[in-house]
């Protein structure tokens, strides 16, 4: 069976974006498509209205870009330090993890919850660390942590 044009109604994951005319199987349109009202049938009202629809997301959409952009600059180069009891060769007794982060970025006035700081490990050794923070889809700002031996 051939492909069938749909115009999309709403953002689709690997689909589309709104307002985009794509080729689909018949079933999947039928029977994912329509009723879940993500698409409609492609014609020249619908891709009228989808246009306007479409210009409107689309300045939504560069409204948010510029306030995620804003965000990353004001987190990017922030340093924070902390200190903690470490040994003569600079590692930690305990460790340095997301939620200290979170606490250190809150109180140098960025309100950084802790499931949006990214790392790999707890930090067990003295020294700067660059610290990546989840900012919206795949927008990161990447924050020093000063970790300082504790005298």
């Amino acid at each position: 069976m051939a492909n069938i044009e749909v115009l999309l109604r709403e953002h689709v994951q690997h689909l589309g974006k709104c307002g985009d005319v794509v080729r689909v199987r018949p079933g999947y349109a039928r029977n994912f498509l329509f009723p879940n009202g993500f698409a409609t049938e492609a014609t020249d009202d619908n891709k009228r209205l989808m246009a306007r629809k479409r210009a409107r997301l689309d300045i939504e959409e560069r409204k948010r870009d510029e306030e995620i952009d804003a965000r990353v600059a004001k987190l990017t180069g922030v340093v924070v330090s902390t200190s903690a009891k470490a040994d003569e060769q600079g590692h930690l007794f305990g460790s340095v993890n997301a939620a200290n982060i979170s606490e250190l970025l809150v109180a140098a006035g960025h309100g950084v919850p802790e499931k949006d700081v990214r790392l790999e490990a707890p930090i067990k050794t003295v020294g700067a660390h660059v610290v990546k923070i989840h900012i919206h889809g795949e927008r990161f700002a990447d924050v020093t942590v000063n970790v300082n031996a504790q005298a």
